[in-house]
């Protein structure tokens, strides 16, 4: 059971700004369109802003065909898809200073860098089916066009909500799953307290209205990267985190930390067998250059490390697999309380994601 949290409730940001810091908050990959110049008439002023992701936009630059082509052009920017062509100066006889001897030529096209600023100028005439007349000048900026950290924790115990203080702060996305709906309940929002309570409630997933003891959907003080389940069978949860995404494996951490260690052992296992099965490593398991696995990090000490690895050994797993498990999580920079651990752990993750 999936639960909502205000954020995600909320109407979709309408103005550049709510949206960028919404995508900036949540990784998520969006291009920053500004007019920055302007010549004659145009629909928009210059520092007009749009936003624009792979499915969404926020803000406007004046509509028409000038706002539909500057999403084409995000959207082909976000997807590496615009080359450019880059003219240079040849010379046939180098001992001739004329110019009718420069031949100018065109390098091969080469794809536009999407960490570098872009920029495309607009005549607001018949091409673009607008009758302005003047011309503008939109600057491209692309952000997080690297996928950020998803992260699928098991868990919800005082690491786990040590952790999502601090997750709550980088650009991520985190799935946090947990059987008890006790261990939630200190994120519970009240209902009450909500000045618009349509707006809080409309869209949700079928499977909650058809609950009767959920009458009124319980709303939980979260970000909006970061969605918690309540679910009896968790492990239903590794397979569709990792199949889909089995060529960003560097950006996808499974973190395993429930209050039950055969549970743990469970969870291990499966996302073994699925980060496995994803990579075709099932027909050639000895080859540890070719082990591609997510990250899969378990909490304990280094006895139960010790015991879930050789219970995986014994049970047929290949050695280059069962190194692939993480286990201690977490980096040794010492300390025992909660926050020290989930500290350790975001070190550890985030050392991990930037060196791939």
């Amino acid at each position: 059971m999936s639960l909502r949290t205000v954020s995600e409730l909320l109407a979709a940001p309408t103005r550049w700004y709510d949206g960028l810091a919404q995508y900036q908050h949540q990784g998520l990959a969006h291009v920053l369109a500004t007019v920055v110049a302007v010549n004659g008439s145009a629909p928009r002023a210059l520092q007009a802003k749009m936003v624009v992701t792979q499915d969404d936009y926020c803000d406007t630059l004046g509509g028409g065909g000038l706002e539909h082509d500057v999403i084409t052009t995000a959207r082909q920017l976000l997807n590496d898809e615009i080359d450019i062509t880059v003219p240079k100066i040849s010379k046939r006889n180098k001992n001739a200073n004329d110019d009718k001897d420069n031949i100018r030529e065109s390098k091969p096209t080469k794809a536009v860098r999407r960490d570098a600023v872009y920029t495309k100028h607009y005549p607001l005439g018949a091409k673009l089916a607008q009758c302005c007349g003047g011309s503008v000048t939109v600057m491209f900026e692309c952000f997080n066009v690297t996928p950020p950290m998803s992260i699928l924790v098991f868990g919800a115990g005082n690491v786990a909500a040590a952790l999502m203080t601090i997750l709550a702060e980088l650009p991520c996305q985190v799935d946090w799953v947990d059987s008890r709906p006790e261990m939630f309940e200190r994120y519970l929002l009240d209902n009450s307290n909500l000045p618009n309570k349509s707006i809080q409630t409309e869209d949700l997933p079928q499977r909650l209205n058809a609950q009767p003891h959920l009458n009124q959907p319980k709303l939980y003080k979260l970000p909006a990267h970061i969605r918690s389940h309540i679910d009896d069978d968790p492990v239903d949860f590794i397979r569709p985190f990792i199949e889909p995404f089995s060529n960003q494996s560097a950006q996808r951490f499974i973190l395993v930390m429930t209050h039950d260690h055969s549970l743990d052992f469970e969870l291990v296992r499966a996302a073994l067998d699925a980060g496995s099965d994803a990579n075709s490593l099932a027909t050639n398991p000895s080859n540890s250059s070719e082990v591609s696995l997510p990250y899969i990090g378990c909490i304990g000490s280094a006895t139960k490390a010790e015991r879930f690895k050789g219970r995986l050994l014994q049970r047929g797993y290949d050695k280059p697999i069962v190194d692939k498990l993480t286990m201690p999580i977490g980096l040794p920079v010492g300390g025992k309380e909660p926050m020290a651990v989930a500290v350790s752990i975001t070190a550890q993750i985030l050392q991990h994601y930037h060196q791939k």
